[in-house]
C-alpha cells in the first residue's frame, strides 16, 4: 500500500463549464479525508475564473489541458504521479504517457460519446479505471460489440458510478439555513450552472434569477439563487430572492437537499438533485444537456422545460403542485442507491493496493 499516494487531476477546465473540476474537487478532498499524506496537484486553464481560487497544488496553462499534450506530459514527468484522473479530459498521447511513467489512469466520462472515446482500444489498454458519472438509465447500457473488444483485450467494463458527490449532513445544513435565513423544505434553489453560459441575448443565470423574482412575487416562496463563480457582472438585488456568487459543492448539496425543489440546468447538478429526491425542473443550457434531461423526464423524475421565461415561469408553477411533487418524489425514491463517491473511492484504494 502506498502510504503517501500522489494524484494529478486533469479536468476539462475552460471560461464555460465548471463541471469537471468540481467534480474533481470533490474527488480530492474526499482522497485527503481518508489520505491525509496524499499529494494532490491540479493542472487548469489560466483562463478558468476558479483557476486562481483552486485549495490545491496547482498548475496553469493557456488553454485546457486536452490541448495541451506536451505540458501535461512534461507535467507528469516532473511530478510521477502514481494515479492521474483525467475527468472527460486526456488525449490519447497524453494518457499513453501516464501509462508509460508507471501512474495508474482514471478516466471519466460523463457521456455516451465521452465514454464511447473511452472505450477505444488504445485508450483502454492504458486506462486501470473507467468511470461513468451517469445512471446506466441516462446514457444507456454499453453494446455487445465493446463489451466483446474489452474482454478482447482483457480489460474491464466501465464502471457506472451515477453522480458524484458528499452526503449532506444535518450540522452543516443547520449552519446554512441559519446563514441564508430559510427552513427545511421551505424554499427554492436556482443554478445555472457556472453563470457563464448565454441564452442568445442574456446570460442564462439573469433568466433563471428573473424566474425566481415572479415566483416570489407570486407564491411568498423565499428562494437562493447561485450565480456561479463565472458570473461576469455584480450580483442584483431581488425582492425574496438572495443572490449568492458561488457554493462549495458541500454547501451546495446541503442547500439542495433542504429545499422545498430546485431550478436547474441539465449538468451534474440535475442528477445530484435526483440521487437526493429533490422536486426539480431542468433547463438545458448548453448542448450536451438535453439527451440527460430528456432520459431523466421520461421517466418522470424530474419537471422539463425550454429556457424561455414563460415556459420557465409556467413550469416552476407546476413544479410546486402537490400533486407533481408527489409524482417525482416517488419514481425518484424507485432508483437504486448507488453512492458515486463510495464506488471511486473503494476504486482509487484498489488502485493503490490499499
Amino acid at each position: 500500500m502506498l502510504l503517501a499516494p500522489k494524484f494529478l487531476f486533469v479536468p476539462v477546465s475552460s471560461e464555460e463549464g465548471i463541471g469537471e473540476y468540481m467534480r474533481s474537487r470533490i474527488i480530492a478532498d474526499e482522497i485527503l479525508r481518508r489520505w491525509p499524506k496524499a499529494q494532490i496537484d491540479f493542472v487548469l486553464n489560466r483562463r478558468a475564473p476558479y483557476a486562481d481560487f483552486c485549495p490545491h497544488s496547482t498548475h496553469l496553462l493557456d488553454d485546457t489541458p486536452t490541448k495541451k499534450i506536451k505540458e501535461v506530459n512534461q507535467l507528469m514527468d516532473d511530478l510521477r504521479p502514481d494515479i492521474v484522473i483525467f475527468d472527460a479530459a486526456g488525449r490519447k498521447a497524453q494518457l499513453k504517457h501516464a501509462n508509460r511513467i508507471g501512474a495508474k489512469v482514471i478516466f471519466i466520462s460523463q457521456h455516451r460519446r465521452k465514454r464511447s472515446r473511452g472505450m477505444k482500444i488504445e485508450r483502454a489498454l492504458v486506462t486501470d479505471s473507467h468511470w461513468v458519472v451517469q445512471p446506466e438509465f441516462v446514457i444507456g447500457d454499453i453494446s455487445r460489440f465493446d463489451r466483446f473488444k474489452l474482454g478482447l483485450i482483457k480489460r474491464e467494463l466501465p464502471i457506472f458510478t451515477g453522480s458524484i458527490f458528499k452526503s449532506p449532513t444535518k450540522t452543516i445544513q443547520q449552519g446554512l439555513f441559519s446563514r441564508y435565513q430559510v427552513k427545511q423544505g421551505e424554499y427554492l434553489l436556482y443554478s445555472a450552472g457556472s453563470g457563464g453560459h448565454s441564452l442568445k441575448h442574456e446570460l442564462a443565470a439573469d433568466r433563471f434569477a428573473q424566474v425566481a423574482q415572479t415566483i416570489f412575487r407570486e407564491t411568498g416562496v423565499p428562494s437562493l439563487m447561485v450565480f456561479g463563480p463565472n458570473y461576469p457582472k455584480p450580483l442584483p438585488e431581488m425582492e425574496g430572492v438572495l443572490a449568492i456568487p458561488e457554493l462549495s459543492t458541500c454547501e451546495f448539496i446541503n442547500l439542495l437537499a433542504g429545499a422545498k425543489g430546485a431550478i436547474l440546468s441539465g449538468g451534474d447538478t440535475l442528477l445530484q438533485a435526483v440521487a437526493l429526491n429533490t422536486p426539480t425542473l431542468a433547463v438545458a443550457i448548453a448542448k450536451d444537456q438535453a439527451s440527460r434531461i430528456d432520459s431523466c423526464s421520461a421517466r418522470e423524475l424530474i419537471l422539463a422545460c425550454d429556457s424561455s421565461e414563460r415556459e420557465m415561469l409556467a413550469s416552476t408553477r407546476q413544479l410546486l403542485d402537490k400533486k407533481s411533487i408527489s409524482i417525482v418524489r416517488d419514481n425518484m425514491a424507485e432508483l437504486s442507491d448507488t453512492h458515486g463517491l463510495e464506488v471511486g473511492m473503494n476504486e482509487i484504494a484498489r488502485l493503490i493496493g490499499e
